[in-house]
């Protein structure tokens, strides 16, 4: 028995294993390196790590990087998608989560190189599989981003 795993556990933290196993992204389109104070069908904290690395900084701008805000909302939409699949216990192998609306969204400071993303996101609405939230991109404890958004549960047709 893994200590550290069960402690984990204990404490509402998502590892980056765990985060592969709830979601299908990957690189380049993961997001969300994290998570942390995990209620089940309420909230959870994303982390995302942001580096120089990232593909989309190439572009976004040569000489003063910043990270599109749609990729931000996008962040915020993984991360309550990684709440949705562990509070729903979703087997990934049959189902998938899709983004399905997004209000009341606002860019207030850019995120660049260098900085850590918080996402704290809250459950509004969770019914039929179908789930509301409202969240923030946060660095430094600043407001980069926020939005309300929504997401369900789709069964994978092979």
């Amino acid at each position: 028995m893994d200590v550290l795993a069960d402690a984990d556990v204990d404490s509402g933290v998502i590892g980056p294993d765990e985060v592969l196993k709830l979601i299908p992204h990957r690189y380049p389109f993961l997001l969300v390196d994290r998570a942390v104070d995990y209620v089940a069908m309420e909230s959870i904290r994303g982390i995302k790590s942001v580096t120089m690395n990232e593909p989309f900084f190439q572009g976004h701008f040569p000489g003063y990087p910043i990270m599109p805000g749609v990729l931000m909302i996008e962040a915020l939409a993984q991360t309550g998608a990684i709440l949705m699949s562990k509070s729903l216990d979703v087997d990934v192998s049959r189902h998938t989560i899709f983004f399905m609306s997004i209000d009341k969204t606002r860019f207030r400071h850019p995120v660049r190189p260098g900085d850590v993303i918080e996402m704290p996101v809250k459950t509004l609405l969770a019914r039929r599989g179908i789930f509301k939230f409202e969240g923030q991109a946060l660095v430094n404890g600043k407001r980069a981003a926020d939005a309300e958004f929504a997401a369900k549960v789709v069964e994978i047709k092979a």
